[in-house]
């Protein structure tokens, strides 16, 4: 009997003890401990999303032409997406100047250039000057003489090997190595050569910021007034299709290309524009009759339908690239 008095006695005392125990220590759990200070723990920063960019995507155009492809490659990850037929060729025209100018350059290495051959290079970029790059092109080893095989000149030639383009210089127009407008360059090969110029490796360490700006400031519309004989007004097309959220992260580096030619009845219209990330060409040919603000608007257009995300609208989700560098 007394036995199980004592023990009675000494589970009530335990559990009096813990009734007593458990709000005291609820007290200084609550407290945050004996000096009453009290912990919080910050909400973690939101991480805002990435910049708007141009990515890989679906591109509907309703073209009237004979001609019409685009190459977008993202200059991070080196991967090529775009139309089916990217690797497909047409007339470079002006857009090659970039390369003529970035050749003669590189080729200074460390020095200086003449006055006179430097606002040659300005003027080739900014204004598309075809008698400036003209004497660029003969100052670099280019020849006016006829080509028997077809083949391209050594200015081209270099392009291929230096930029590691795969699609350009076959079957030049005439045959003719002078006629550096004629060369044959693929979409898929101008953005090659867009990263080519912008990684420093077409003009050289020296010289690519300065070319990369240069091309930021080509200036003219498609006016009449500002299309001259032998040069022309070459700022439009796919920075007209650049938001404003693209556009103020910095420069867009652009070279255009634009002929009408008799011999197919054609414009012969090209856009390659080029930043940090990415680089971006489209190519062109269609009828004469729908004038150069036809090929202006169709290259805006791509550049507009690739901006991710669009603007007010939901994120797009990137297409598997067709193709890789």
């Amino acid at each position: 009997m007394r036995s199980r008095v004592t023990m009675v006695l000494a589970v009530t005392a335990v559990l009096l003890g813990g009734v007593m125990l458990v709000p005291a220590a609820y007290a200084r759990l609550s407290a945050g401990g004996t000096d009453g200070g009290q912990e919080s723990v910050a909400a973690p920063t939101p991480t805002p999303p990435p910049p708007p960019t141009l990515a890989a995507g679906k591109v509907s155009v309703d073209f009237k032409g004979e001609f019409f492809s685009w190459a977008l490659m993202d200059r991070e990850t080196g991967e090529i997406s775009g139309s089916k037929n990217m690797a497909k060729t047409s007339s470079t025209e002006s857009m090659l100047k970039v390369w003529i100018v970035a050749d003669y350059l590189r080729r200074l290495g460390d020095k200086e250039p003449p006055a006179a051959m430097k606002k040659d290079a300005s003027r080739a970029i900014r204004d598309s000057d075809d008698d400036a790059t003209n004497r660029i092109y003969s100052a670099i080893g280019g020849s006016y003489r006829a080509s028997a095989d077809g083949q391209p000149g050594p200015v081209i030639k270099r392009a291929i090997k230096i930029c590691g383009l795969t699609d350009t210089g076959r079957g030049e127009v005439r045959g003719y190595e002078g006629w550096w407008s004629f060369t044959q360059m693929s979409p898929r090969d101008a953005v090659r050569l867009g990263d080519c110029v912008a990684d420093g490796t077409a003009a050289g360490p020296k010289w690519t910021k300065w070319l990369l700006s240069e091309m930021s400031k080509v200036r003219g519309s498609t006016a009449a007034k500002d299309q001259k004989a032998r040069s022309g007004g070459g700022r439009w097309g796919i920075i007209d299709g650049l938001p404003e959220s693209i556009t103020s992260q910095g420069p867009i580096s652009i070279k255009n290309g634009w002929t009408p030619l008799n011999y197919d009845g054609n414009w012969h219209v090209n856009c390659l524009a080029v930043t940090e990330k990415w680089s971006l060409a489209v190519m062109l040919r269609y009828p004469q009759r729908s004038g150069l603000d036809y090929g202006s608007d169709v290259c805006a257009s791509v550049a507009s339908q690739l901006v991710t995300p669009q603007p007010g609208g939901a994120l797009k989700v990137p297409q598997q690239p067709i193709g890789k560098l």
